[in-house]
């Protein structure tokens, strides 16, 4: 999507690696609170990169955007436009519209998006306040599946973009969220061409490049989540056996549901997992599988991260290696029970061809300045 500008959706990992090479190549970054804020203030980037894209915010969090100079944000309702004109009228004012994909892994339009026929009301309300807005927004919803979903919101962003123009409104920015995959294909290429060919055609015929639109989106789960691997060592384990003589197996890893597994409640995802055999015992001769629960390490016995599936026979310092684990995972954890999910060891890998294109980019901004 060549006219397309990323704003990476920092709530989905704000893993400092990530965003400091994403930086390094020029990406804007889409911050939703005070802390995203300040994260990204303190990392260099500047405030012309970045976009306050919560459309409720709370006064702080306004207050802090003000003392800094970050000049666009979001909103969807008239009590929003009413603290805007309060406490930092200088904003520039996008309007998120509602675009719901309904098979979207996670929906956003139940909290958030005005709907198309409620524009009239919030922009003319923005007129009487003496607000600036300058464009549109839509977020067709986390893992978006509905390719016509996005040409629909980006047809409806243009009856909003006319709207706002009639009434004198500057309108020069417009994006569209997020939803986008980030898994590869068997060539390691991303899954992704059918949605930028949508993309790419809705945008030619609503917003063709010589009406000047600025269009940017809001990439999380399409650059962190293959970005990151999860191991888990098995640190414990039990046998149950049923009235019928049948054997279960319980096993315990050091990860759970109030850690990195959180995204199996709030972002509907079935992660899959392979078994590393420890490299430090024999190897195992042990060929049965049994039904098997996998407990994360709280007190809490609602924290199962499966129950009933199929394992070989694990044993103590054996792992589970769970793949694609770098989008909505250790970002949404906490620490209770005061184990320390929140900070996970890492190990850093690094492809050639990934430094190599921070590093040419950093030269450029060097002499460029």
């Amino acid at each position: 999507m060549p006219r397309v500008v990323p704003f990476y959706a920092v709530k989905c990992n704000p893993e400092p690696g990530i965003l400091k090479l994403l930086n390094a190549l020029g990406a804007g970054f889409d911050c939703a609170s005070k802390g995203e804020l300040d994260m990204m203030l303190r990392m260099g980037v500047s405030p012309n990169r970045i976009i306050f894209a919560h459309p409720c915010k709370r006064a702080s969090d306004i207050r802090y955007a003000r003392e800094h100079n970050v000049q666009y944000t979001t909103f969807d309702t008239v009590s929003e436009l009413h603290k805007i004109a309060q406490m930092n009228p200088d904003f520039k004012c996008v309007l998120r519209i509602r675009a719901d994909d309904p098979d979207a892994r996670v929906p956003l339009g139940l909290k958030y998006g005005a709907e198309v026929s409620e524009a009239d009301v919030l922009l003319r309300t923005a007129k009487e306040l003496g607000l600036q807005v300058v464009g549109v927004s839509f977020h067709v919803g986390s893992a978006c599946q509905n390719l016509s979903t996005f040409s629909g919101a980006i047809e409806n962003a243009r009856k909003v973009f006319d709207e706002a123009g009639a009434l004198g409104f500057n309108m020069e920015l417009l994006d569209i969220g997020g939803g986008f995959t980030g898994h590869f294909d068997e060539m390691g290429n991303v899954m992704f061409g059918e949605i930028a060919n949508t993309i790419n055609a809705a945008l030619a015929t609503n917003f063709p490049p010589e009406m000047g639109v600025r269009v940017i989106a809001e990439p999380g789960r399409y650059f962190a989540e293959t970005s990151s691997t999860l191991l888990t060592p098995v640190y414990g384990q039990r046998d149950r056996v049923a009235a019928d003589g049948s054997v279960k197996k319980d096993y315990w890893l050091t990860d759970g549901l109030y850690g990195s597994f959180n995204c199996i409640l709030y972002d509907g995802q079935n992660p899959g997992y392979k078994v590393v055999r420890s490299p430090l015992m024999a190897d195992s001769t042990d060929s049965r599988t049994f039904l098997s629960t996998l407990w994360g390490p709280t007190c809490d016995s609602a924290d199962c991260v499966y129950k009933d599936v199929t394992l070989p026979v694990l044993r103590n310092g054996d792992w589970l290696m769970w793949n694609n684990a770098g989008a909505y995972t250790v970002a949404g954890a906490c620490d209770f029970n005061g184990i320390e999910f929140t900070t996970p060891g890492k190990l850093y890998v690094w492809s050639d061809s990934a430094v190599d294109a921070a590093e040419e980019g950093a030269d450029e901004q060097v002499m460029n300045a």
